[in-house]
């Protein structure tokens, strides 16, 4: 017997009932063998007319539409997506709401069919290339693999006898199928005896007459336009039959959610975030905390985004987690959030970090965020500038040094070998640049303004201090702008300075200026 494994590509099936409207939020489960048979029918149209001739179609088609088929049906659940179609409206342009629903199949678990006759050699290795060559069944986005099988199996969706009484476990639906050969003819002819009858008097006119096909394989081929037009509300030749198939239909299996494997190579996550208003980049520090209590919650207090132990006593060697918000190409907006962690994520931390959907937002503007990448540090430089190699960095937030300027008692600053303030933001900077091993950079000078993309602002505009935390910074000092150039590439990411955890002190690139766009 004839028997078909239908495998949705992509994981969805997606098929609008007959008689049911799109909107509806419904899913032809199993496929109506009046679709199937069409499908093989346009197939062989479009892909298969040279090697298969017409006569052997046709006896496929007739063997096939003279019995219903029976089917196994994988394990699915019902999804749905909403999206804005336009139409044209008089000269306006209008969108009205699509729903665009599918059976999500359960993966490695195919869709059988099987017609329970016996196939001529012509018509099966018909049905055999036929089915290699079909791509898609229901609508256009429903791609699909189709072999042939030769396995046996219990059919869980069979016709409905009559006056059979389906079990509790199951339900009822009703399919679409075609008349066999014979029942078509003698459907037909007493449909066109049926319309010899004279219409009473004073009736309104009717619709005009649909010329019936002439055979099966014809009645198959109707255009939707042509039937609905003469007023049908089916294809000629078609007639329902009542399936039984497991209840519910659509099921959701419920499963415990498998920790994410502890591999502490991982130390980079990147985020991007969407909302109504997307964030300035000057408002960098207050996302970057909002975004750091979220992870603190969600993975309970986990010392690599607390920075402290489990005792409340702060880590050493800023090896937990940095946050660095990155704007877009315009340099105006903050697009990606990357977490940097160098001590590597542990399991609760990358549960944490895949949990993650969303923050508050400030003004009521909620984000959106989503993890694009969770990887190691040598990958890194592909999806964020502040990971690549340089001679020459820039700062992309202001830095806030730690230490104040030193000065005598009459008020004269005091100055170290090389002629700098001790304390000053310049002697500050370098001091954390060597502390982290960095190399002696040969020059620092200031950047006035920040100037990236097509943003320019003073980095006094620039949010400048947390609302909660225990960091240190020099009372009474502004946040400044240094380009520093080394006498070698170095790889960042270079964050230094006070509030350098929440993506204050971020110097970025000179050569790759330019940040990743929406």
């Amino acid at each position: 017997m004839p028997t078909l494994d239908i495998s949705p590509c992509t994981g969805r099936y997606h098929a609008t009932p007959w008689g049911q409207q799109v909107n509806e939020g419904a899913v032809e489960w199993p496929p109506s063998p009046w679709r199937l048979l069409r499908a093989l029918i346009a197939t062989w149209h479009h892909k298969a007319g040279v090697e298969i001739p017409r006569d052997t179609l046709v006896s496929l088609i007739e063997a096939l539409a003279g019995v219903a088929p029976e089917y196994a049906l994988p394990p699915a659940s019902s999804g749905h997506s909403r999206h804005y179609m336009p139409y044209i409206e008089g000269k306006k342009q209008k969108t009205t709401k699509v729903f665009d629903t599918f059976a999500h199949v359960q993966k490695g678990r195919p869709i059988r069919v099987r017609w329970p006759v016996e196939l001529e050699t012509e018509a099966k290795e018909a049905l055999d290339l036929l089915a290699t060559r079909m791509n898609y069944l229901g609508r256009a986005e429903s791609l699909v693999e189709i072999e042939v099988s030769d396995q046996s199996f219990e059919p869980n969706a069979v016709p409905l006898a009559d006056e059979a009484v389906p079990h509790k476990e199951e339900e009822v639906v009703r399919l679409l199928a075609p008349f066999g050969k014979d029942g078509y003819q003698a459907w037909r002819q007493g449909y066109l005896d049926s319309r010899e009858t004279p219409q009473p008097e004073g009736r309104k006119k009717s619709k005009p007459r649909l010329r019936l096909p002439e055979s099966l394989f014809e009645a198959l081929h109707s255009e939707t336009n042509d039937w609905k037009g003469a007023g049908w509300n089916r294809p000629p030749g078609s007639r329902w039959v009542y399936y039984r198939r497991p209840r519910p239909a659509f099921s959701i299996q419920p499963r415990a959610r498998a920790r994410p494997r502890e591999n502490k190579n991982l130390h980079v996550a990147q985020f991007t975030i969407a909302g109504d208003v997307l964030p300035s980049i000057r408002e960098a520090l207050s996302v970057a905390e909002r975004l750091h209590q979220a992870l603190v919650k969600r993975s309970d207090g986990d010392p690599i985004f607390t920075g402290k132990d489990h005792d409340g006593t702060p880590l050493t060697g800023h090896r937990h987690a940095h946050i660095f918000c990155l704007p877009d190409s315009s340099g105006h907006r903050i697009t990606e959030i990357t977490v940097f962690a160098p001590a590597g994520f542990n399991a609760q931390a990358q549960e944490a970090l895949e949990s993650l959907r969303g923050l508050w937002g400030r003004g009521g503007h909620d984000l959106k965020a989503v993890l694009t990448f969770l990887g190691t540090r040598e990958h890194a430089g592909n999806i964020a500038p502040v990971f690549q190699e340089s001679k020459t960095w820039t700062s992309l937030t202001p830095f806030v040094a730690t230490r104040h300027p030193k000065a005598s008692g009459t008020g004269k600053p005091r100055l170290d070998a090389s002629g700098l303030q001790i304390g000053s933001p310049e002697h500050d900077l370098r001091r954390l640049l060597e502390l982290a091993g960095f190399p002696l950079p040969e020059t620092i000078r200031p950047a006035k303004r920040y100037r990236h993309g097509t943003a320019d602002c003073r980095w006094l505009q620039f949010m400048q201090e947390r609302k909660s935390g225990e960091g240190l910074r020099a009372k009474n000092q502004f946040g400044k702008g240094f380009e520093i150039h080394f006498p070698e590439a170095v790889a960042g990411p270079l964050a230094l300075g006070y509030g350098s955890h929440f993506g204050l002190g971020l110097f970025v690139p000179v050569k790759t200026n330019d940040f990743p766009s929406r």
